[in-house]
């Protein structure tokens, strides 16, 4: 919403000298938000003045084009030094009286919607208007052109920011803005009375009261503390069928009213204070009727229409559309209409979308003479959805879907009348009101609910002075209200909001009332005491522990939107029936492409992998740690009602159609770990770091991590393996399959992680007592066993372990070998193992009986054999 401060001051008594930056700032104290304030003309610098034509002479060019040589008053302080070039050849005269006065000056203009005598706009010698082509504007000066030396320019509309009319100059009327003749050479701005400031603002839904200047007007009278006068000054009067005919056939539209005027001219314009106005709120002028209803609605908030009386056929009539029927609105476009679309029709049918665009057949012409004026109440949602039904949004659409006042149609209607016969010479003949304007609730509020909501003192006074300053109808107190003005126990007041504030629908909205009204920086900061507690649980001191480790290692953190679609699930190569494929699908998706709630973290890192990517940034290690949502079931999660507490059976219900929500961890790595340099290549990002931070992981809770091969999606089979932990899969880790890598763009040999996160902390078991570190000698001793080659490296150290007993401290792989001359299909897998005891000097025996225990166990489980 764009609004001039002047206009805002025409109901709201702003104090003398007030900035449009304080007003704004008065505007964002009552709950709104300013963007930006911008001043009309702002950009216009120099001797830009009031002008006179005195005479010109017309003087067509080769081109074709036809220019006019003028001679152009500026007062005597302003006139040139030295006579303008004559117009055919004769004298040129002084302006004033004879043997004195001064020379006009010599202008070209290529305009013709001027005549001599006329009072113009003169940019003189030095002027600089705005020119959005050039940085800083456009510079006018003395120059010779066609002939003539041209000093200065007679401007339009759009050459000084104030619209975008180029159709010709800007002509003056008989007086100034103050209704004084105007002066020659005084500041055109000023003297024009369009320097002046504008105010942009969103507008937020809850709020719709403050698309219009009446609405804005009282928010800042009331932030201001100055007097409001009501642009709405004609109550609604009771159903009469004195004007046009009316008939409401739907609900959606409690109140119709339509007044007639006659006699208009349709070749009037518009004033050059309502183009100019409408242009500063950035609306195009288009003819005088259709001025003065956007005008009104700028004005008031209520949308209004105008019908050429002469294209109706019979009465008016308010109902929903049929099957098959179709409209032509005013952008052209036919438009095939739904029964729940809301219309305006007449006896030939269809003739307007209700509150969001009208049709062809009945817009004004240009020999429209008799009109009739609609203005009327339309249900919010109704609008709401017809407007996105038919991807159509307009002005109307706009504050209808944010509810209008029902009491301001009749009185807008009236004031759309009045202008017209004013501007338009018509007459004001009949009216019809159809319907009345519906009731606002009343609400029962405890008058101290405020104080104890906001936390601060508000007294009963002050919340009825705040309800009151804002519309709403304090009906009474019930219960006597306390010395000092704070409401006794049980006290409380009867209100019914005005018919603009659609927004206060229980007790609590009028506590926001009071609240902003009274200002939220007054409300005291007070930081409650925490309860008392034990503090973080386990869980949550091993989760923030396994981020900070994680972080430490070299990943960086992000965080992605939790939401896939098929696709995601198709790209990843899932099969039909695997987990990942039950996710919770959304009733209102952000994008259609993405409807489901992740049940794996990857895709999201996957897209965060490959926008760094395209970008250049090629070494890249990340993780996130989040839920995932697993499917219950297609039974929709029962919705209880709000009167009261849920039963035990409804929580019950509700609990078992919850999705599953456990919390992962997944990481993403692909080009190289550590870069090139003086000391050697670079060592490249793969499958060892999604391997190395699982088993980072795992010791920062104090688990114990084993591997094994695994074939799953979406990682590449024979380079993946499955996260164990107590005989449990926890995750996977691997490279990723070639097919995905294409799928989702990403870097050749990218390796990923994910980790059930919640799954681990659980199998992790409790903390318990550190193990003291023994002071005696360690023995070392390294064994290399020849295996199939199928035999994983993790299963020959699970057999190492269980075969060396308490003594085995550690096992460390550090070889694998093929060839010459171990057998074909066979390896040799060399383990470095570390035995020693806590309480004695290990004697040499003890160390070879527990090597050849650890060894014995290999062959038994996996047909080992020590490689000689």
């Amino acid at each position: 919403m764009r609004v001039t401060k002047s206009w805002i001051a025409e109901y709201a008594a702003l104090p003398a000298g007030l900035s449009g930056r304080e007003l704004g700032e008065a505007l964002v104290r009552a709950g709104l938000e300013v963007e930006r304030v911008e001043a009309v003309g702002g950009d216009v610098t120099g001797p830009l003045v009031i002008g006179r034509v005195v005479d010109f002479v017309e003087e067509p060019q080769k081109n074709g084009k036809t220019i006019r040589w003028c001679h152009v008053d500026v007062g005597a302080e302003l006139a040139p030094d030295a006579a303008p070039g004559p117009l055919r050849g004769e004298t040129v005269e002084r302006i004033g009286s004879p043997g004195g006065g001064y020379w006009p000056r010599g202008v070209i203009c290529g305009a013709l919607n001027f005549a001599p005598g006329d009072h113009v706009v003169v940019a003189l010698p030095g002027t600089t208007l705005p020119d959005p082509t050039q940085p800083g504007g456009f510079t006018i000066g003395s120059r010779r052109t066609y002939g003539h030396l041209s000093d200065g320019m007679i401007c339009a509309e759009d050459e000084l920011g104030l619209g975008e009319d180029h159709s010709g100059i800007i002509v003056l009327g008989d007086i100034d803005a103050a209704g004084e003749p105007w002066v020659l050479g005084a500041p055109a701005l000023d003297a024009m009375g369009v320097a002046d400031e504008v105010l942009d603002m969103p507008i937020t839904s809850d709020m719709g009261h403050c698309l219009s200047v009446r609405g804005l007007a009282r928010e800042a009278s009331q932030s201001l503390g100055v007097a409001f006068t009501d642009v709405i000054a004609h109550p609604t009067p009771a159903a009469s069928e004195g004007g046009y005919p009316v008939r409401l056939e739907s609900d959606a539209c409690p109140l119709f009213v339509a007044l007639t005027v006659e006699g208009f001219d349709p070749a009037a314009p518009s004033p050059s204070w309502l183009r100019q106005r409408l242009a500063a709120c950035g609306m195009r002028s288009i003819s005088l009727s259709v001025d003065i209803s956007n005008y009104v609605m700028l004005e008031t908030g209520q949308p209004n229409h105008c019908y050429d009386a002469d294209a109706l056929a019979g009465p008016l009539v308010v109902r929903r559309a049929r099957g098959g029927e179709t409209l032509v609105t005013l952008d052209g476009v036919t438009r095939r209409l739904d029964d729940e679309d809301l219309l305006i029709t007449d006896e030939t049918g269809p003739i307007g979308l209700a509150g969001v665009m009208g049709g062809e057949t009945t817009e004004l012409r240009d020999a429209t003479t008799r009109i009739v004026i609609e203005a009327a109440h339309f249900d919010p949602i109704s609008i709401a959805r017809t407007s996105r039904r038919h991807r159509l949004v307009s002005e109307a659409s706009k504050r209808f879907e944010r509810h209008v006042d029902a009491g301001a149609a009749y009185s807008a209607a009236r004031r759309v009348a009045e202008l017209l016969v004013e501007l338009g010479g018509g007459e004001l003949v009949a009216e019809t009101v159809a319907g009345s304007v519906p009731a606002m609730p009343t609400q029962t509020l405890a008058a101290n609910l405020p104080e104890r909501i906001l936390g601060m003192p508000v007294s009963a006074d002050q919340v009825v002075a705040i309800l009151t300053a804002s519309g709403v109808r304090v009906a009474g107190v019930d219960e006597p209200v306390a010395d000092g003005g704070e409401a006794a126990p049980g006290a409380s007041l009867t209100v019914t909001p005005p018919t603009w504030r659609s927004d206060l629908v229980d007790p609590f909205d009028y506590v926001e009332e009071v609240g902003i009204k009274v200002g939220y920086d007054r409300i005291p900061s007070v930081v409650p005491t925490a309860p008392a507690g034990r503090g973080l649980t386990r869980e949550q001191h091993l989760r923030r522990a396994v981020t900070r480790a994680v972080a430490t290692s070299g990943f960086v953190e992000v965080l992605t939107f939790p939401w896939v679609g098929q696709a995601d699930a198709d790209a990843l190569g899932l099969l039909a029936d695997d987990r990942r494929r039950r996710g919770v699908r959304l009733a209102n998706p952000l994008a259609d492409t993405a409807p489901v709630l992740r049940t794996t973290i990857l895709p999201g890192l996957f897209g965060a992998l490959a926008r760094n990517a395209s970008r250049g940034i090629d070494d890249v290690a990340l993780f996130e740690a989040g839920r995932v949502f697993f499917s219950a079931g297609d039974e929709p999660t029962p919705l209880p009602g709000v009167s009261g507490r849920p039963s035990e059976s409804d929580l019950a219900a509700i609990e078992a159609t919850l999705p599953e929500q456990p919390r992962h961890l997944a990481a993403v790595v692909a080009g190289d770990w550590l870069p090139a340099g003086w000391d050697g290549p670079a060592q490249p990002a793969g499958w060892r770091q999604a391997f190395g931070l699982a088993e980072l992981v795992a010791t920062t809770v104090g688990a114990e991590l084993t591997r094994a091969p695994a074939s799953v999606m979406p990682w590449h089979p024979g380079r993946c393996a499955e996260l164990v932990v107590s005989g449990t899969v926890v995750g996977h880790a691997g490279e990723l399959h070639p097919s995905v890598i294409k799928a989702f763009d990403l870097p050749a040999r990218t390796a990923a992680l994910e980790l059930d996160l919640d799954l681990l902390l659980s199998l992790a078991g409790e903390p318990g007592s550190v193990a003291a570190v023994s002071t005696h000698p360690v023995v070392k001793e390294d064994v290399a066993l020849v295996v199939e080659e199928s035999v994983g490296a993790a299963s020959l150290e699970s057999a190492l372990v269980a075969g060396g007993g308490t003594l085995l401290e550690s096992v460390r792989l550090f070889d694998v070998y093929t060839g010459d001359p171990v057998p074909a299909g066979k390896k040799s897998v060399a383990f470095a193992l570390r035995f020693r005891a806590p309480d004695r000097t290990l004697t040499d025996a003890e160390v070879a009986q527990a090597r050849a225990a650890a060894v014995a166990e290999a062959a038994r489980a996996w047909g080992a054999e020590l490689r000689a």
